[in-house]
């Protein structure tokens, strides 16, 4: 019969959806009048009380049957303990004829309405309980209760110590309480049997409430006796029997299922639930009160009163209370006599506190709840700890013991029934928290309190499925994907908050400022109480007890100082998890068999079977097959889990979240320049996903875009390690370190594959060219994988990102072969011929480079595209370079392949100009390819003027195409443009300018013939020396190469004077001769200055700045130049001596060139003095010469037409 409700076809069918958490009723079920969301003071004003039914499996209200007078309600009714479709499915349970609370009432009612709980209800319990609580300074009668909480919720349920101790002496559970309770409070405890007075009450009610609904007479037959003796027996088994006390609560197989639908007895079986403000204490109260209505009075309440015997206070606080919680504005009361019904009385709700003999005050009632609330949030601050209120029959004195404590002390920690329903509340809090996803973060600290209370409760060998699950929810509060933000400033409660109510408190004396909760002077009493009152009458003074210390108001989130700190907190959940859920598959041996088809990786193997690009190739094919077969869905796990199981569910999700955290992990060392370590984590991270792909069914596309995160990075940790080759030792030895953590989670993965799936990827290899393969396998594998389903529109950066680095790679690779190259040609001996293994390093360069540049362009990465096109370029250089080694060094000569190439080189070149565009593009590689370009046209000319393929060309022909080359160099040298390479540029244009005036200036000499020619070559040769003087004069560091220059122009101006006849024509030429003299006195000043710093710091050992182009002088071409412009000064100065004489005897004397003449005497016989003191140093021989040059530029005055 108890369960009746469950069998009920008459219940509103919205009553079951109801009751997961809506609070809104539907209109058909609203049968409370006007309760939903309405407000009734019915307390008057002296107190607030509102009510909301949340949930009512009542039928629709009828009215009442008026009995008439002289009715005997000993006899039953014909409807008597029968069901009625005016009862609805709680039938016998709502008329009075209830058994008693369920010890876990409360718990039913918090799994329905999980979102009222841990938040915004203070107390959620029946409606008795929180009557019996209210009336303690009136009664004399015994309180027992148990008190639980979850979050800032308190959790009332009745503890029949009766009925406990019963069941100990049938089970042994509960003994050490049975102990405790007689040693410290009933020495000589026994069970109290109930009077026939009280049988004899319930039944009368009973059947006076089924006479009331029984409108239309007694049509159904009387029961029979045998029948009444069985359902009063099957009541009576239920009140005091084994079965509302759930056995050590099991959890149903699946958590998902529900936990309050088992048949543990975790049912809410109220046929209301209410959601009552009694001042501002917020409630969830069940209530069975049957409530008429119809006609006059639309909601009453029905009660059997004895005439003998006057309404106490007791009575009326029940009444009140009761009309309160349920929102009945009006009590109809039976009068009767020895069970003869005498009269009806209407009394409205708020006048029953006036009623006589049952006078009471509300605010005192007000004072009463606030009083005993503060008292019991103050005491019970432990998650999952169960208390138990207890007051003694007729005892003033009230007290509060932890249970959990006291049941520690003994062996077994699960003999408390109550442990699991609390560990399945908390844990079904925590999950609501968790999924609502507009959740706060500020609530992360309360969810992982729950949790972590939730775990503490449980046995891990019985309950693995929710601790695993407990744990991955731990994990997950942790964000491993967004930049940590400090909240430490938030809460200075971080430090103990691992714990949520730490067991540091129980030192902590739970005493109220004004010494209230005191002990008791009992000492045995006080060790083991957590709280006493020590009256009842101190209830009934307003905020006596006010909860001072509120339990840690937020649950504080641990702060993690850095990503790795956060990291290895998920990675112990992960694995506390993964533990739960391995140990939960029964297995032989935990270690699983090889597999027959890996082979097992030894240590010694040879590096030329895997290391290289080949052995790569074979595994990156292997590797996409492998990924190909997971689109189909390809299961193979070793340990035996089945698909779809609650551990294979669980432990895919474990899995992935510890490899994103080994991921995040990777990076931060990344970024920590840590690359071993690095490594370290990107093969725990690769192998976990590789674990993951094994059991995986059916696989996300998300979790394919982590798999190619993860390679892209592991293609980055082994290009950086290639290119820190110098620190591998220290690398080596962090790749090779690993925590127990770490271990335990790879024995873990192990269970289910070999985790060999990316060893290709994750190897720590001594060999750069190796490493370098890795990389690119790595990022050509990400790239893969985003081609696989439709990733690469999905995640455009993602693949941006994979093609850049696939561009990048593949240049690094190029580079590295051409660099091989160049090495093998500088170590070559001088041959005839290029060797094969140079020009199959040139085609992987080159093969390189294309691919490069097509990854660059295909993203339209126009600079990346045009630095490769330049490195191509420069491969061709290479290339021709090494043609030009082949033949004799006397009989060299410009090859054909070797313009080729540097054509080839050109033309790379020109191309990435058109990749860029705009020099705004990117400045800097603009001005680099310009340079490069300007380079290659410079070294073709040099090399054509230096070794002209005469045997092949005319001499017109290569002195037009060298002129053309030079031009082209000089048209890509910027020498205006404001830069480092600025005193490069100068310099590359002034040695230009002098090459082909020094061309011209030997075909002025080597021609005859053709006058207008010579005359062109003349001008030019003039025109290009000018431009060089110029730009050489700019350079602080060329002087050698501007005496040379001026040198050659002075030779120059000889020639041409060896063709005049007249001696006025002679005497000008060298008047400009002399006057070039005079200028290369710059051309001294830079070499003195120079020579001084060498003297002036002959030990030390710096170097100068090689930013320079001419890092040192050069001595003993200095000694060299100086010579020759000694012997050409002291010629033009002998020739100018002579002709002026000449001249002087012809014509009549000319004052200016007598100046001229004796002067330039002078100064050849000083010259000829000096030169002939062989003993000069190099420093004294040049200011000498400075000295004679400004001589001479004072001397010559303005004579003489000065060359420019």
């Amino acid at each position: 019969m108890g369960d009746s409700k469950e069998a009920g076809t008459e219940a509103p069918p919205a009553g079951t959806a109801a009751r997961g958490g809506l609070s809104l009723l539907s209109q058909g079920e609203s049968e409370e009048p006007s309760a939903q969301g309405s407000a009734l003071f019915l307390g008057g004003n002296e107190v607030k009380s509102r009510a909301v039914v949340k949930y009512s499996s009542a039928p629709p209200r009828t009215a009442f049957a008026r009995l008439q007078e002289k009715t005997d309600l000993k006899l039953p009714p014909a409807n008597w303990l029968r069901e009625s479709a005016k009862l609805g499915p709680a039938g016998t349970t709502i008329l009075g004829n209830s058994r008693k609370s369920k010890p876990f009432s409360s718990f039913g009612m918090a799994y329905d309405f999980i979102d009222s709980v841990g938040n915004d209800v203070d107390v959620v319990s029946d409606s008795e309980n929180i009557k019996k609580l209210l009336k303690i300074p009136y009664s004399k009668s015994h309180v027992s209760m148990a008190v639980h909480r979850i979050g800032r919720t308190l959790l009332l349920d009745e503890l029949d110590i009766q009925e406990l101790f019963m069941r100990s002496s049938q089970t042994g559970d509960w003994t050490w309480l049975k102990e405790f309770y007689q040693r410290l409070i009933d020495q000589k405890w026994q069970r109290k049997k109930k009077s026939k007075e009280h049988w004899y009450q319930k039944a009368i009610l009973s059947k006076f409430l089924y006479y009331s609904i029984n409108g239309d007479g007694a049509a159904q037959p009387v029961p029979s006796a045998t029948e009444q003796q069985e359902s009063s027996s099957a009541d009576q088994t239920n009140d005091s029997g084994g079965a509302s006390w759930p056995a050590p609560f099991e959890m149903p197989s699946s958590v998902s299922e529900d936990p309050g639908a088992s048949s543990q007895g975790l049912k809410n079986d109220f046929a209301r639930n209410i959601l009552w403000t009694f001042e501002d204490i917020h409630m969830l109260v069940g209530s069975n009160m049957p409530i008429f209505g119809g006609g006059r009075y639309p909601a009453v309440s029905l009660r059997l009163r004895d005439n003998n015997k006057p309404i106490n206070v007791l009575t009326g606080i029940d009444y009140w209370l009761d009309n309160l919680i349920c929102n009945v504005p009006e009590l109809v009361m039976c009068f009767h006599v020895n069970g003869i019904v005498q009269k009806y009385e209407m009394i409205k709700t708020e006048e029953i506190p006036n009623l006589e003999n049952s006078n009471f005050s509300t605010k005192v009632i007000k004072d009463i709840a606030q009083n005993i609330l503060s008292f019991l949030k103050s005491n019970c601050t432990k998650e999952g700890h169960t208390y138990w209120l207890f007051k003694a029959s007729g005892s003033d004195i009230v007290k509060l013991y932890d249970l959990t404590t006291l049941c520690e002390e003994t062996e077994d920690k699960y003999q408390n029934p109550f442990t699991m329903p609390v560990a399945i509340l908390l844990y079904k809090v925590a999950c609501n928290m968790m999924m609502k996803k507009n959740q706060n973060k500020k609530h992360y600290g309360t969810v992982r309190t729950l949790l972590l209370n939730c775990v503490k409760l449980l046995d891990k060998s019985r309950h693995p499925q929710i601790i695993a699950s407990a744990n991955y929810m731990l994990s997950e509060l942790f964000q491993l994907d967004e930049p940590k933000k400090e909240e430490s400033s938030e809460s200075p409660l971080n430090e103990n908050s691992d714990e949520s109510y730490s067991e540091e408190e129980e030192e902590m004396p739970d005493s109220d400022e004004n010494g209230s909760y005191s002990t008791c002077s009992d000492p045995s009493d006080d060790n083991k109480a957590v709280a006493i009152i020590k009256s009842v009458g101190e209830l009934s003074v307003p905020e006596k007890y006010k909860s001072i210390h509120q339990i840690r108001p937020s649950c504080a989130f641990p702060v993690c100082h850095d990503t790795e700190e956060r990291c290895r907190l998920v990675l112990s959940y992960v694995l506390e998890g993964l533990k739960s859920v391995d140990s939960s598959i029964k297995k032989e041996s935990d270690l699983p068999a090889a597999d027959p088809n890996t082979p097992i990786p030894l240590k010694y193997e040879d590096e030329s079977t895997r290391g290289g690009p080949e052995g790569l190739e074979k595994q990156m094919a292997l590797f996409l097959d492998k990924m190909g077969s997971l689109q189909k869905g390809n299961y193979s796990s070793q340990s035996g889990m089945i698909p779809g199981s609650w551990q294979h569910k669980m432990k895919l999700q474990l899995i992935l979240k510890s490899s994103k955290a080994y991921y995040v992990l990777s990076d931060a060392a990344m970024s920590l320049q840590k690359y071993g370590r690095a490594l370290r984590y990107i093969k725990l991270a690769l192998q976990s996903h590789d674990t993951y792909c094994c059991l995986c069914t059916n696989m996300l596309s998300e979790v394919l875009l982590f798999l190619s995160q993860y390679l892209t990075l592991c293609g980055d940790i082994q290009l950086m390690l290639a290119q820190n080759a110098n620190n591998r030792a220290a690398h080596l030895e962090e790749f090779n370190y690993q925590t127990k953590e770490d271990q335990e989670i790879l024995h873990s993965l192990h269970r289910e594959s070999s985790c060999q799936g990316f060893a290709w990827a994750t190897d720590l290899s001594t060999d750069l060219e190796s490493q370098l393969s890795v990389s690119c396998k790595c990022y050509e594998a990400a790239n893969e994988i985003l081609q696989f389903s439709d990733l690469k529109s999905q995640n455009p950066e993602q693949y941006i990102q994979v093609l850049k680095r696939m561009g990048n790679i593949r240049n690094e690779i190029g580079v590295f072969y051409m660099n091989q190259a160049a090495t093998l040609q500088s170590e070559r001996v001088v041959s005839k011929t290029v060797s094969t293994a140079e020009q199959q390093l040139w085609k992987k360069s080159f093969s390189c480079f294309e691919k490069g540049i097509h990854n660059f362009e295909s993203i339209d990465d126009a600079t990346n595209a045009a630095l490769l096109l330049c490195n191509t370029g420069r491969l061709m250089r290479i290339c021709a370079q090494a043609h030009c080694g082949a033949g004799d060094e006397f009989k060299r000569e410009f090859s054909p392949e070797e313009g080729l190439y540097y054509n080839k080189a050109v033309d790379y070149y020109l191309k990435a100009l058109r990749s860029l565009g705009t020099r705004d593009t990117h400045p800097a590689v603009w001005d680099s390819v310009n340079w490069e370009l300007s380079t290659t046209y410079f070294t073709m000319a040099t090399l054509q003027q230096d070794y002209a393929p005469l045997s092949r060309k005319a001499q017109e022909q290569i002195e037009k195409e060298v002129s053309e080359a030079m031009m082209k160099s000089l048209k890509y040298c910027d020498v205006d443009l404001v830069s480092a390479r600025q005193p490069l540029c100068q310099y590359r244009a002034a040695t230009i300018h002098h090459r082909l005036a020094s061309m011209y200036h030997s075909c002025l000499r080597n021609q005859v013939g053709d006058e207008h020619l010579r005359k062109q070559h003349r001008v030019l040769a003039d025109l290009h020396y000018s431009k060089a003087v110029k730009l050489f004069q700019l350079l602080k560091d060329a002087p050698c190469e501007l005496l040379r220059v001026q040198l050659e122009r002075v030779a120059f101006a000889e020639f041409q004077m060896t063709s005049q006849n007249s001696n006025i024509g002679k005497l000008k030429t060298l008047s400009g001769a002399l006057d070039i003299m005079v200028r290369t006195k710059h051309a001294f000043q830079l070499i003195r200055k120079e020579l001084v710093e060498e003297f002036d710091q002959p030990k030390s050992e710096e170097t100068p700045p090689a930013a320079d182009s001419s890092p040192s002088l050069n001595r003993e071409e200095v000694i060299k130049l100086l010579g020759i412009f000694e012997s050409r000064l002291s010629f033009l100065l002998l020739q100018s001596v002579k002709l002026l004489s000449s001249t002087k005897k012809k014509t009549s004397s000319n004052l200016e060139e007598d100046v001229v003449l004796k002067t330039n005497k002078q100064i050849y016989s000083q010259l000829l003095r000096a030169t002939a003191n062989k003993n000069a140093s190099l420093l004294e021989r040049i200011d000498v010469l400075a000295h004679l040059l400004d001589q001479l530029a004072r001397g010559s005055g303005g004579g003489g037409g000065a060359l420019q």
